[in-house]
């Protein structure tokens, strides 16, 4: 017997594809009658980054919150051009956003778990071998580290004209 799917984990980085790889996961919210957890994690730098450069210092200033309400901006403009696509509003189907800072695959896999997620949905920048050691690593990781069903969109080859930032 096939597990339900009732929560579904999307995390994004807030890129193009990651804003096509939600219209993938609201589908899904809607034919399942699940719910999802949308996640951001916010890369750490390693230590002697910050002690030569100081570029943590700007993510350390902006409170996790403002981060949140940003999301969930671009979360209600971006659901109102993809009703577009879609019958149903998607922010319905959202049960919480989450921003953490940390690895991204620990992260989406520790909030998988926490959440009690049934499926991940990730966007994938990578095209073959070289985009897959750099730009998939994220999808890469979950997928070979979980026992969770993981969906991994790729970029389209004709966009979507759909993008978080130029809504």
């Amino acid at each position: 017997m096939v597990p339900q799917i009732k929560k579904i984990l999307y995390a994004t980085d807030l890129s193009k594809n990651s804003s096509h790889a939600f219209l993938y996961a609201t589908e899904m919210a809607k034919r399942f009658d699940a719910k999802i957890v949308i996640l951001h994690v916010i890369q750490s730098f390693p230590a002697y980054i910050d002690a030569y450069a100081g570029l943590t210092v700007e993510i350390e200033q902006r409170q996790q919150g403002e981060i949140i309400e940003e999301i969930k901006g671009h979360l209600q403009e971006f659901c109102k051009k993809a009703e577009a696509y879609a019958e149903s509003p998607c922010v319905s189907l959202v049960y919480d956003i989450l921003v953490l800072r940390g690895h991204p695959p620990e992260e989406i896999l520790n909030v998988a778990d926490e959440e009690g997620c049934d499926a991940i949905v990730v966007g994938t920048h990578g095209k073959g071998f070289l985009a897959h050691t750099f730009l998939g690593s994220v999808s890469s990781a979950v997928l070979h580290r979980t026992r969770k069903p993981v969906f991994i969109i790729p970029l389209p080859s004709a966009g979507t004209g759909m993008d978080w930032n130029g809504i």
